[in-house]
């Protein structure tokens, strides 16, 4: 594909001539030429383009479990791609390399929709997640590679912060069939000053999902030491999630390793991903999970009902299998919530580079 510029849709022009764009609450106004924060949507000629369309900074096939993903197709293998740039400016991003991203030739891959869903069809893949940078800010590419992957019988899973406006959000979500959506912090404060963005519109994304959608979704929360790991904000995150999304919406606690702007702060103990869980689970939460540590108990499912354990994980490989074909526990025939089609896949954790053609 020759092409990367696309006209785009959710902008106004304002009083001052400048442009605005309405896919997320930074609204950035524009002069022509000038880019957004998230460095992709660009105004031109009194509109606004996406300047990444077709093109991707690298595609892997990995674990589901790795999005991170417990609850939706256990043990398949997912086609992994993102692009450039984000509309966040996370000051911890451990994936600075591509999402802060200010150089084009950071997208060495050129894929087009139809593409990309064959090649998932090929690689026995059950699903595409656009991933690595946010998709909020190449949702047009991402709407497209969803249609023709679900004309093949491909799904797909959107990784994101969720910091998007009402009206594109809507437009989105009709084409995922899941995500995972990052939950930074509980605090606007920390939203403000280390992620450059605000803590209500991310919760408003994820009652959006709940109330509005049939997109099944998980969380994660990346602790960094003294910054978001408090007993008191995650007890309050639990109880926020429980009455507002309910006890079954799974809850993932990751590890912050030094990275990007904050290599000065140290690396999370794997005693407090632990403790998380604990609050979560004392809070109400039904499935908390540890992540980017070595925790069978932790990684593994465990049936809300009674107790048995449903899906065994060592790191990315599933274990002990415990589920009827239509998820329920074996054990007592509760429902485990989620995605479950037949035995669980074996991909475990391979991660498989996979190349297109080259940009040009």
């Amino acid at each position: 594909m020759n092409t990367t510029v696309v006209p785009v849709k959710h902008w106004h022009m304002l009083p001052n001539g400048r442009v605005q764009c309405d896919v997320c609450p930074r609204f950035c106004k524009l002069n022509e030429g000038q880019r957004g924060m998230c460095f992709v949507r660009m105004r031109q000629d009194n509109g606004m383009v996406l300047t990444t369309y077709g093109r991707s900074s690298g595609f892997c096939v990995d674990p589901i479990e790795k999005k991170p993903l417990n609850h939706y197709l256990p043990g398949t293998p997912i086609l992994s791609f993102g692009t450039a740039g984000c509309n966040l400016g996370c000051r911890f991003c451990q994936n600075w390399d591509m999402s802060k991203s200010r150089e084009m030739d950071t997208l060495m891959d050129s894929a087009s929709p139809e593409a990309i869903a064959a090649r998932a069809c090929e690689l026995g893949c059950s699903s595409v997640a656009f991933t690595y940078n946010d998709p909020v800010i190449f949702f047009e590419y991402a709407i497209d590679i969803a249609q023709a992957c679900h004309a093949v019988g491909i799904r797909t899973v959107a990784v994101t912060a969720g910091y998007m406006c009402p009206e594109p959000r809507r437009e989105f979500y009709a084409h995922m069939d899941a995500a995972n959506v990052d939950l930074k912090a509980f605090s606007d404060t920390f939203y403000q000053k280390i992620c450059v963005a605000r803590l209500d519109a991310v919760l408003d994304t994820l009652v959006y999902l709940k109330t509005e959608t049939d997109v099944w979704f998980e969380l994660t929360t990346l602790l960094i030491p003294g910054k978001n790991d408090s007993d008191e904000e995650l007890h309050a995150m639990c109880q926020w999630i429980v009455e507002h999304l309910g006890p079954d919406i799974p809850l993932h606690f990751t590890a912050f390793h030094p990275d990007f702007k904050m290599k000065d702060v140290p690396r999370t103990p794997a005693a407090t991903l632990t403790r998380a869980r604990k609050i979560a689970l004392e809070t109400g939460v039904h499935y908390a999970y540890t992540g980017n540590v070595h925790d069978s108990a932790g990684g593994s499912t465990w049936c809300a009902g009674c107790g048995a354990r449903l899906i065994e994980r060592d790191w990315y490989v599933l274990g002990e299998w415990n589920l009827t074909d239509d998820g329920r526990c074996t054990v007592c025939d509760a429902p485990l919530p989620g995605c479950f089609e037949g035995p669980p896949g074996q991909w475990g954790a391979k991660r498989r580079p996979v190349a297109f053609a080259p940009r040009r």
